[in-house]
């Protein structure tokens, strides 16, 4: 079972970057003391992390990693580009540290320095920025954790199985407190799986450790799932309620929608690619400078990143998965932006543009790293960048998901860059040990695929088709909520909630007209069945979250208080929840709009009138 960590931090702007200042504040340090430059921590911007040790978090890289080189091994029709791996180190071969490997642009890979300058901004943040959420801890039971309940207290695995198995079992919750599930148990009542098998699964991922050593660990979980998933899917901008198999309004907050989403891609396969590799020394043996020998050691090489990243999210605009050896907290971050400054690494003068503190190799005299440089390296040029990436926040009953709400973190790197006669990037050192040495992402265009899954569509208004609910279990079994319902609940959250479709008018008795009163914008305004005309007030949608609202006020929804139907302020409460239903409007308290033809007041009762879009 894969490892994570619990952490949760605030967003910190780019715009607040070291200066010139730190830049010759720290070469100097590193000129001075070299060794113990290198084994320091990187600067780091952010809320503190829940810390591991060197052995819990070398276990969980290396299993991490197994499973990511395995997936990408096994899908490697993307992975095919060639060209020159990163140099110097004779033992970095081509198939492990070649950018053009990890890279959506492959063999177009811009290798040349001022080019790459040229086409790549100083600084970049996504316009789609990834999104934060939980690791989903095995401990508290993964995707089975009832994260909102207050009624929840529990310290470790075996307390958070007692209450949802013993104290307050899945019965034991009205109508009304359902929205208090876990986004698991909310899965297996949406596919009316009698045997609750994703709950079941989500609870026995953590089951044998409990069972073989009495606890199990805080920091395992599915981060790397959440990391894929946090830019392959759309952001859950909003709560959706959908009718679950017995026809039963059931509702998913963003964080419910993640969590199926993190859980599919952390057990699903889908095509991936990676550079970087293993290193299998312990305590790998370092020269006089704290540099790393062991060349198997210190992949990704400086050169690697630097045109991975500025290529991958400065050209491409995608982003990438970072695994660092930084004091054991940052890996398996999704990137966000970058801000890079050159600077002359014998003087420290800095400059945005790398031509005007690019030197030649043999005006280095300072070096610490001479006989590790490449003997085509002919010019070196210091660089500073400051990254971004997303880290993981905690669960929520929000109904709205924003990129406000979601955790942000950076940490700055110095390294150089070797150039040849061309001045393309053929090599470099770190000037940290604590660098990233793993980077990965799924292809452009992965899926990550449950085993089983629905074959069709899925009109979130209904329940899901009986045919995905007799596959769903098959796929549970391993883990996977189905793809087919995973995506239709992402596609349905990303949706505003005023919907890009065509506004309708909702006729009865062939004349009457569902009509806001007075085309009112105010709560509480009454409604009828009018005269139809082309006004806006008569013009309506029905949200994938089943909210009725008009085009004239769609702030407003469509409710119901005993028999009066008017315009409220939209909560997410059943006389709020709409569909329709062999040709009637019912809400999720099984209330039908009725027309009064004596009042003309649209009114509520078991026993409904025809309605039709027009």
């Amino acid at each position: 079972m894969k490892k994570t960590l619990a952490i949760a931090c605030f967003a910190a702007p780019l715009a607040a970057t070291a200066d010139d200042a730190q830049i010759q504040s720290f070469m100097n340090s590193f000129h001075q003391n070299p060794q113990a430059v290198m084994n320091a921590l990187p600067e780091k911007d952010g809320d503190d992390y829940q810390h591991l040790s060197a052995e819990e978090i070398g276990d969980l890289r290396t299993r991490m990693r197994n499973e990511i080189i395995h997936r990408s091994t096994l899908n490697d029709t993307e992975g095919d580009a060639t060209g020159p791996s990163i140099q110097p180190f004779s033992a970095i071969s081509l198939y492990n540290d070649n950018p053009a490997r990890l890279v959506d642009a492959g063999n177009g890979l811009v290798r040349n320095l001022s080019t790459l300058d040229q086409q790549a901004p100083d600084s970049k943040k996504l316009d789609m920025q990834p999104w934060s959420d939980t690791y989903w801890p095995l401990y508290s039971g993964a995707a089975a954790w009832r994260y909102a309940d207050r009624d929840l207290s529990a310290y470790n695995w075996k307390d958070y199985y007692e209450f949802s198995h013993g104290i307050k079992p899945l019965e034991n919750y009205s109508a009304d407190e359902r929205h208090l599930l876990s986004p698991a148990e909310k899965y297996d009542l949406l596919v009316g799986d009698q045997n609750r098998t994703l709950t079941k699964r989500s609870w026995d991922s953590g089951k044998g450790y409990f069972e073989s050593n009495g606890s199990v660990e805080r920091w395992m979980g599915l981060c790397h799932g959440w990391a894929a998933a946090a830019y392959m899917l759309p952001r859950p901008a909003q709560s959706v309620t959908v009718p679950d198999a017995n026809g039963e309004m059931l509702k998913f907050y963003p964080s419910d929608i993640k969590a199926l989403g993190t859980l599919l891609w952390a057990e699903a396969p889908f095509n991936t690619k990676f550079i970087g590799g293993r290193c299998n020394i312990k305590n790998p043996e370092k020269d006089d400078n704290g540099r790393i020998i062991a060349s198997q050691c210190v992949d990704n090489n400086p050169g690697t990143w630097h045109l991975s990243v500025l290529n991958q999210i400065g050209i491409t605009g995608r982003s990438m998965i970072m695994d660092a050896t930084y004091d054991y907290q940052v890996w398996n971050q999704p990137i966000l932006g970058y801000k890079v400054k050159y600077f002359n690494p014998q003087n420290n003068q800095t400059s945005d543009n790398p031509a005007d503190v690019t030197i030649a190799m043999a005006d280095y005299s300072k070096d610490k790293f001479t006989k590790y440089r490449a003997s085509e390296a002919q010019s070196v040029v210091g660089v500073q960048m400051q990254v971004q990436y997303m880290v993981e926040t905690n669960p929520t009953h929000r109904n709205t998901d924003i990129p406000r709400y979601d955790g942000i973190s950076r940490v700055t790197y110095y390294y150089d860059l070797e150039l040849d006669a061309q001045g393309d990037v053929i090599g470099g050192e770190w000037y940290q040990n604590a660098h990233p040495d793993f980077l990965w992402t799924p292809t452009p265009n992965a899926v990550a695929k449950s085993y089983y899954d629905g074959q069709g569509d899925w009109d979130v208004t209904q329940s899901v088709p009986q045919s995905w609910q007799n596959q769903a279990p098959s796929a549970s079994r391993y883990t996977q909520p189905m793809t087919s319902i995973v995506t239709a609940l992402f596609n349905a959250s990303a949706e505003v909630d005023t919907p890009t479709a065509e506004w309708k008018q909702l006729v009865t008795e062939e004349t009457q007209c569902l009509d806001v009163a007075g085309s009112s914008t105010s709560p509480g305004t009454v409604v009828y069945g009018w005269w139809c005309h082309d006004g806006d007030n008569q013009q309506w949608q029905l949200t994938p979250q089943g909210k009725l609202i008009s085009k004239v006020a769609p702030d407003l929804c469509l409710d119901q208080q005993g028999s009066d139907i008017t315009m409220e302020s939209c909560i997410d409460r059943p006389n709020q929840t709409w569909r329709m239903e062999n040709g009637q409007l019912i809400n999720a308290l099984d209330n039908a709009l009725k027309w009064n033809p004596n009042s003309w007041r649209v009114e509520a009762d078991v026993a409904g009138s025809d309605w039709a879009w027009k």
